[in-house]
């Protein structure tokens, strides 16, 4: 009877040895029934596939310095070259999986008939697979497969499967070398704990590089091969330690040189480490550097490499992140904004201007990056989404550079009134503006005139809104587009439909725009402090350097092309407008708290209801802004120092917001170039040609509206005190004023009468000499006491 079953079993494996014969060399043959055309096909893609070997691989982000700080990931593999593993180890997993490796052509007939006749007569289960199949079936069930269907296709028993396996092995080894597929095995084949390829596994549970593996470390990750999951090391230590000594007693076999050596390290113990070293995943590890890497990646998502061909592209990403910047604002944020404030934050950025790209340097918020709630976290994109109820006054720059461009110097004289009323640009519904009337009035005092430089640096909100309405709402929406708000364009951010912020504001001819009352994107505000700094070439903010692949080469990017937005004489004579808050305008408190001593263009902003304001500022090196706002669902009013919600709220752009920025940025200057203003452009200083105002002052109201007309402008009179009746005797705006814009021309309305002239005394004469006068007499000294 053993005889007669010998015989079956030698039967059987004569006939699979022909099934599998026919079926290599006669694929499309449909009497077998193994393959078809569709499925041939089908293996000949996936064994294109598996020559090419490209495998999911850790994407590392590093910052300006090469320091990484997060890790994008499906599967944890470091990819790794052959001189970059331990030789101890291919010898051990080859001495354990596949003696004969070097022998064979991909597939061990000899090993694979014998596990075949081990298996059917029920004896010790034998694989019977080359290290080129298990590289087929592990590529299959790892890289390929997509669906759970996939996956247990990649893995069932079955002759079909076999055979797929086998031919796959049989061109895997005709078109590698043996040293080229062992390493791909190693690179490729899972070890437990999360653990992919060698690298990873020689980390995991040594913390070192595969490259110093030992030959028990080797022995051990070698028989993990096995079963990953059962030989976990942390939960089954003896079956780990006997399976290494298994594979330490075949190595005793097949290389009797050193098996002296094997049987002493027998003896070790397995020496991984207290627990297995693993790899924070993704940017949720990337605490304060959290939001800059979530902005990275959405930055690479448009810029053609999407997130899930970050987690298995194995790239390098460098990142413009500059680490002492970056620490310097998490540090100045916490300070001056508490992370546990129940509903306020702030937001910081700190770009590089240039003019072939905008690096962003820094990136942060008070709050801390995370999924904890309760813990005042979040992951929402505070420092670059449409957040809070506005800047404030600093849209008043956009304001002032679409007047300048229109032709107003910043040299002009701007009319202050206490309160202005401006038809058809809104209605502010405050109590006694008539209706459809836009009513607006100064916080605080103010002289009735000033320069632009002037009124950039103290804020005057009348003046500004005199001049949107001279210059027209559209074009100073435009112009803040231009300068680096691009949200505003972007469908939806009106909150009322499809509609954009920008078309909803210019629709309605909303003056309130000067003032900045509408939610902002704090990058894109911080973008235009580096436009501006750029002499008016606006680049996106780039969190990018770039990015190399797995092979070493730069992966081209898509982005967007730098613009020349403005002419950088206005850019740069702006600039200068813009250099006085830091002085003695509204940041200037904070500015000294810090003692901040350079040249800087600054401006500040605060919303009516004080429920959100900013800080915008830079120089010929840096640019950004920072911006605190209520970030709860119903945001109420903020009050300073500290930061808290109240009834009534006293923040302004002034306080913690330049405090904040400036507080970061002034312990980081020496990283810089010496901070210095531009030059002026004094086509921008005196304003156009055709902007200037001729001076009739002095002149009769009929005189000086008939040159003012001819001039091209419209004219407005007003009466005051005066003397001489119709005599101008000022006008608003003075110097330069935008083409076309009203003049108020100021004009005597007589009710003043002039003081008679003083009798003048004839100089004394001397009696018996008339007509000589006595000369005048110096006076006489009084002696005045001194104090002793």
């Amino acid at each position: 009877m053993p005889i007669t079953r010998t015989l079956w079993r030698l039967a059987g494996a004569c006939v699979l040895a022909a099934v599998l014969l026919a079926g290599l060399l006669f694929p499309l043959a449909g009497g077998f029934g193994f393959i078809s055309n569709r499925a041939a096909d089908a293996v000949d893609n996936v064994s294109a596939e598996l020559v090419e070997g490209t495998v999911p691989a850790v994407s590392t982000m590093v910052d300006a310095n090469g320091t990484p700080f997060a890790w994008l990931y499906e599967q944890r593999r470091f990819e790794v070259p052959s001189d970059k593993i331990a030789n101890d180890m291919k010898l051990a997993l080859v001495s354990v999986e596949d003696k004969r490796f070097a022998e064979h052509g991909g597939v061990d007939w000899q090993g694979t008939f014998r596990a075949f006749v081990s298996n059917s007569s029920g004896n010790e289960v034998q694989g019977g697979s080359t290290i080129d199949q298990q590289y087929v079936k592990n590529y299959l069930l790892l890289v390929v497969a997509k669906t759970d269907a996939e996956r247990r296709a990649a893995t069932e028993t079955t002759p079909a499967r076999k055979l797929r396996e086998i031919r796959m092995a049989l061109t895997l080894d005709k078109r590698l070398t043996k040293d080229e597929i062992l390493t791909r095995y190693l690179n490729l084949v899972p070890f437990g704990n999360s653990s992919y390829g060698v690298q990873d596994a020689a980390q995991t549970y040594f913390g070192i590089d595969a490259k110093d593996l030992n030959i028990t470390q080797s022995a051990m990750l070698a028989g993990m091969v096995q079963s990953s999951s059962k030989l976990n090391p942390y939960t089954n230590p003896q079956g780990v330690l006997e399976r290494r000594n298994t594979v330490l007693d075949t190595l005793i076999q097949n290389v009797p040189s050193r098996a002296d050596e094997f049987r002493k390290d027998k003896e070790a113990a397995l020496g991984v480490l207290p627990e297995p070293k693993g790899l924070p995943r993704g940017c949720i590890a990337a605490n304060d550097r959290g939001f800059f890497c979530d902005y990275a990646l959405q930055y690479l998502n448009n810029a053609g490499i999407s997130r899930d061909q970050m987690e298995k592209g194995g790239y390098l990403i460098r990142t413009t992140l500059d680490p002492a910047v970056q620490d310097q604002v998490r540090d100045s944020l916490a300070a001056n904004t508490n992370p546990n404030l129940d509903d306020i934050a702030e937001v910081m950025n700190v770009i590089a201007p240039g003019q072939d790209s905008h690096p962003l340097l820094a990136m942060g918020s008070s709050r801390v990056y995370g999924l904890d709630a309760n813990a005042h976290q979040t992951v929402q994109p505070q420092p670059y989404s449409m957040v809070g109820d506005g800047a404030g006054s600093i849209f008043k720059i956009f304001t002032t550079a679409a007047a300048m461009e229109k032709g107003l110097g910043i040299s002009a004289t701007l009319d202050v009134p206490a309160l202005f009323t401006a038809k058809g640009m809104g209605n502010s519904g405050t109590p006694g503006c008539p209706a459809e009337t836009y009513c607006v009035k100064n916080a605080g005092n103010y002289a009735p005139s000033m320069s632009v430089t002037q009124a950039l640096a103290t804020s005057p909100n009348t003046a500004f809104v005199k001049l949107i309405q001279a210059v027209g709402v559209s074009p100073t929406v435009d112009m803040a587009v231009r300068l680096g708000m691009r949200s505003y364009t972007q469908p939806g951010t009106s909150g009322h439909g499809n509609q954009s912020l920008a078309d909803m504001v210019k629709d309605q001819n909303l003056g309130s725009f000067t003032l900045g009352p509408v939610a902002i994107n704090p990058l894109e505000l911080s973008n235009v402090a580096a436009t501006l700094a750029s002499s008016g070439k606006w680049c996106p903010p780039t969190p990018i350097k770039e990015v190399v692949d797995r092979n070493g080469k730069q992966v081209p990017l898509t982005q967007q092309a730098c613009e020349q937005v403005v002419d950088p004489g206005l850019a740069n004579t702006l600039a200068n407008a813009l250099s006085q808050d830091v002085v003695g305008g509204t940041a200037a408190g904070s500015a000294h708290s810090v003692g901040w001593n350079i040249p800087t263009s600054a401006k500040t902003g605060t919303t009516e209801t004080h429920r959100s304001s900013a800080f915008l500022s830079f120089t010929n090196s840096f640019a950004g802004s920072s911006y605190i706002y209520g970030d709860s669902p119903t945001p109420g009013e903020i009050c300073s120092y500290p930061l808290r919600s109240c009834g009534s709220g006293n923040l302004y752009g002034g306080n913690e917001p330049a405090r904040t920025y400036l507080g970061a940025m002034k312990n980081v200057l020496d990283r810089f170039p010496p901070a210095a203003l531009p030059p002026l452009d004094d086509k921008y200083v005196r304003g156009s040609n055709n902007s200037q105002i001729p001076d009739v002052i002095g002149q009769q109201q009929a005189e000086a509206t008939s040159q003012l007309v001819a001039a091209g402008f419209q004219v407005s009179v007003s009466t005051q005190p005066g003397a001489a009746k119709g005599t101008v005797l000022n006008v608003s705006p003075n110097g330069s004023a935008i083409p076309g814009s009203v003049i108020t021309i100021y004009v005597s309305d007589g009710s003043q009468i002039p003081a008679p002239a003083a009798p003048t005394a004839p100089a004394p004469g001397i009696p018996g000499f008339p007509g000589i006068q006595i000369p005048a007499l110096p006076p006489i000294p009084i002696p005045i006491p001194i104090p002793r």
